[in-house]
């Protein structure tokens, strides 16, 4: 390889036990490395819905369509690693476990990052005036949540493992993107944080959700919970377009000041990965690409 993608040609990924998830165009493949070793490859052909509605491709609608469609491929290829890895080959993924996965992973999500901040809302907006500055707190409490729960994972040797295949998927995918051979000591020489990672665009999701949230003013508490799962996909479009864009002007210096803070909470998502580990990812990429 020894030319730049286009850059409007995107590639990205996600980390997986034991192994990465690589997707580019219409490919997507999981590469898993067993006990024994050896690299398992899931490879499939996927035309996202917003390549075939054009509707659903359009700025602002097409950030929420992408990302209920990864978050369901992610739990797929996150099955297809765990019986890899657990040597559980006998046993095949059966489609209610991907769909009751998907339902408790939104579930919680919204729990703990609409619900339990909308509570701490309502009992703030008797005694903080400012309208602004009671979403800036809401929001702080959204971001203490998630900064505790990332945190926690930290302590699991398992997440541990997981964030270094994090930082392999960086790492090739930053090679790919400049044009480098897809070899080991190629792609060691880049960076493990990427602007376009999903750990940045979460922070981003944040950050727009306290301006989006501050349109509505002070409701009761349901109303205020409603409220924001009816604005998720206003906020994630909005937020998406926003990770698009400082993904392809990175060099932009007040670009790269917006996108510090996603890059230093990477700190805690990605780990510098072993050489086993980069092949892993490595081998992902050159199925799609």
């Amino acid at each position: 390889m020894s030319n730049k993608p286009n850059p409007e040609d995107i590639a990205g990924g996600q980390a997986l036990i034991e192994g990465v998830m690589m997707r580019h165009g219409n490919k997507i493949a999981a590469a898993v490395r067993n006990p024994k070793k050896e690299i398992v490859f899931q490879e499939r052909e996927y035309i996202p819905l917003t390549k075939r509605y054009k509707v659903l491709g359009l700025m602002f609608i097409r950030g929420t369509i992408t990302l209920f469609e990864m978050m369901f491929v992610g739990i797929k290829c996150l099955m297809f690693s765990a019986e890899v890895a657990l040597q559980e080959e006998e046993r095949k993924p059966r489609g209610w476990e991907t769909t009751l996965s998907f339902i408790i992973s939104f579930t919680v999500a919204i729990f703990f990052f609409i619900v339990v901040p909308a509570f701490f809302f309502t009992k703030l907006k008797t005694f903080v005036p400012n309208l602004l500055l009671l979403n800036i707190l809401e929001g702080c409490i959204r971001l203490g949540l998630f900064l505790c729960f990332l945190c926690a994972t930290l302590f699991m040797e398992d997440m541990r493992r997981v964030y270094m295949y994090h930082g392999a998927e960086h790492k090739t995918v930053f090679a790919w993107e400049h044009g480098q051979e897809l070899t080991v000591e190629n792609v060691k020489k880049f960076s493990t944080r990427h602007p376009r990672c999903g750990t940045s665009f979460i922070l981003f999701v944040m950050i727009v959700s306290i301006l989006v949230f501050s349109l509505l003013g002070r409701p009761d508490f349901l109303q205020r919970v409603l409220y924001k799962i009816i604005l998720l996909p206003v906020v994630s479009g909005i937020s998406y377009e926003a990770i698009r864009f400082t993904g392809k002007h990175g060099n932009w210096k007040w670009i790269q000041l917006l996108s510090w803070p996603g890059l230093m909470l990477q700190k805690i998502t990605t780990r510098e990965p072993s050489d086993d580990q980069i092949e892993v990812a490595i081998a992902a990429m050159k199925k799609v690409v």
